[in-house]
């Protein structure tokens, strides 16, 4: 072989012997390792950097359940909020209660829910996704802010469950009154998946 072809296939071998190098330096992982580190966490990981603590629902009523599975849906029953000693925050919106104390009980609504999620389901990483909120809010005849009360409620769901799967079909709507006088009554819809 000539000088000049050996130091032509020695400089190709040597280059692309340096591109591997790069190419190993710049993707140092196989593509399915590299593609898990930007899957965003699961649910049940955001409740814990989130520092949610979900109550534990209690008991079934006489009358009704908290929540009923039918095939790949899952119906939560309106629920209430409630303070640490677990008695009904009350209030009527726009009289004795401002519309951001509101949105707190609603966002206190939607703690108890995710307890009942994942008291049905064993996880809330088992939620494929929020498919339907209806809000009703204890308010004024003229209290025009229901969605901003029941904004409360459903950027929690967006916290735990993310952007795309947290946000859902919503209605949020204003009542004369609410069970135990309380400012706001919330029940939703979840798309759920078999666990392992």
């Amino acid at each position: 072989m000539s000088t000049r072809r050996r130091f032509l296939r020695d400089g190709a071998c040597l280059a692309l012997g340096a591109a591997g190098v790069v190419s190993w330096q710049r993707f140092p992982r196989g593509g399915s390792e590299a593609i898990a580190e930007d899957k965003p966490a699961g649910a049940e990981a955001r409740v814990l950097e989130l520092k949610l603590e979900l109550p534990k629902p209690g008991a079934p009523n006489a009358v009704i359940v908290p929540a009923v599975r039918s095939g790949n849906l899952l119906f939560c029953s309106g629920h209430i909020p409630r303070d640490a000693a677990g008695k009904p925050i009350v209030g009527k919106v726009g009289k004795d209660m401002e519309t951001a104390k509101a949105a707190e009980a609603a966002r206190n609504v939607a703690l108890q829910i995710l307890g009942v999620v994942r008291h049905e389901l064993g996880s809330l990483d088992r939620v494929v996704r929020v498919v339907k909120v209806l809000g009703m809010v204890n308010c004024t005849p003229d209290f025009t802010e229901t969605p901003q009360v029941i904004n409360g409620f459903s950027q929690l769901l967006i916290d735990v469950f993310g952007e795309k799967s947290g946000k859902g079909a919503r209605s949020a709507v204003g009542m004369g009154s609410l069970p135990l006088g309380v400012a706001v009554e919330v029940e939703a819809i979840f798309e759920v998946r078999d666990g392992n």
